[in-house]
């Protein structure tokens, strides 16, 4: 099979689809590998690297979109790239559908198979591809919510860790998942004081024993989250349902009672967001405020840390593109959990919760492939 992979276009996009590691790799089961012209070369994979592991070098993104078989990207196509994508054709990458209904309409009229990282399975039910970018951003988010409570750049002027006689920063992490529980291991690290909300015990147990009680974990009812809101100095959201959009579960009037110079930090905005104030920015202009609050709500924000999320991306992304370019569709029939990636095909919307939210009818992705 023919594979490509394109420079991202995304503002601020510096990862790579594939590495020259990835690229070998794919040589070596003896598949083609059509790469643009300095694709990597932001994270330091120069054009000598992907040749010496077997790719050819193309001068344009056109040319890849125009001969792929099989396009492996990074982030969701921008609109000038899904206007590319033909009938046949296999797209496999981040798309987060639920928000955007521009994307959706546009891959249906392209007619391609796109297969979304974030909504592969594995065989407990686990999301093996989201979460090595949910292990950066749930890290990220503490970073970068450390920065911006520092005065100069709007927050309350707080160092996170406080220093002896002065009390730590608190941190909120409503959700105890893969991003927020990367996010506690950060901030406990950093000093801070940290409180997990979550709405499963189970998952809260889980915690409790992980950071042997140094980090305290709360059942999320409404008064509660209210409570420990209101006396943060750092809240990121960190919750997700697969393949639809996020619950708003702050609202305006929280973040209006909230102290002036607090940061939150939303984790869950390629899904729509769930601060009611939440808004997608770019690692151009990544904050805003609203009511004297500090958001931070960059729609990539594994890009800023390109090279190490690269990396990590193309560990558990390599044995899934080589089960496509190895079997092409037939691929989605023989793994469960790969066809669960499957968003849209040949002009359907194959994932249900996004065919719900934006109106499209769902049809079923076997059914969909023709597989009675």
């Amino acid at each position: 099979m023919l594979v490509g992979v394109t420079k991202e276009i995304k503002n601020h996009e510096y990862r790579v689809g594939l590495t020259p590691q990835a690229v070998a790799e794919l040589a070596a089961a003896g598949h083609r590998v059509l790469v643009e012209r300095a694709a990597g070369s932001a994270v330091g994979f120069d054009d000598h690297q992907y040749l010496a592991a077997g790719a050819e070098i193309t001068a344009t993104a056109s040319e890849v979109f125009a001969s792929a078989e099989l396009l492996v990207k990074v982030k969701e196509p921008q609109p000038d790239e899904c206007r590319q994508l033909r009938p046949g054709q296999l797209l496999f990458t981040y798309l987060h559908l639920a928000p955007d209904p521009l994307q959706t309409e546009l891959l249906v009229k392209s007619g391609a198979s796109c297969i979304a990282y974030e909504t592969v399975t594995d065989a407990r039910g686990a999301l093996p591809l989201l979460a090595p970018m949910s292990e950066v951003a749930g890290r990220l988010a503490v970073q970068a919510g450390a920065h911006h409570l520092e005065k100069a750049q709007g927050g309350r002027g707080v160092l996170l860790g406080g220093v002896p006689g002065v009390a730590p920063a608190k941190v909120v992490i409503i959700g105890g998942g893969v991003v927020g529980t990367q996010a506690a291991t950060m901030a406990l690290g950093m000093g801070a004081d940290v409180t997990v909300l979550d709405r499963s015990l189970p998952r809260l147990r889980e915690l409790d024993s992980e950071f042997a009680g140094r980090v305290t974990t709360l059942y999320s009812a409404q008064a509660t989250l209210t409570e420990q809101v209101l006396a943060a100095d750092l809240v990121i959201g960190a919750v997700l349902i697969p393949g639809a959009a996020a619950p708003k579960l702050l609202t305006r009037q929280h973040i209006a009672q909230m102290r002036e110079g607090s940061v939150v930090v939303d984790v869950a905005i390629d899904q729509g967001g769930c601060f009611e104030t939440s808004k997608a920015t770019t690692h151009a202009e990544p904050t805003y405020v609203v009511d004297g609050v500090v958001h931070y709500c960059v729609a990539n924000m594994p890009g800023a840390v390109a090279r190490t999320a690269t990396q990590a991306l193309n560990n558990a992304t390599m044995p899934y593109t080589l089960a496509l370019a190895n079997h092409g569709l037939a691929a989605l029939q023989r793994d469960p959990g790969l066809l669960n990636g499957l968003n849209v095909h040949a002009g359907a919307v194959t994932q249900q919760a996004v065919a719900e939210l934006l109106g499209y009818h769902y049809l079923a992705p076997l059914q969909a492939l023709g597989v009675s």
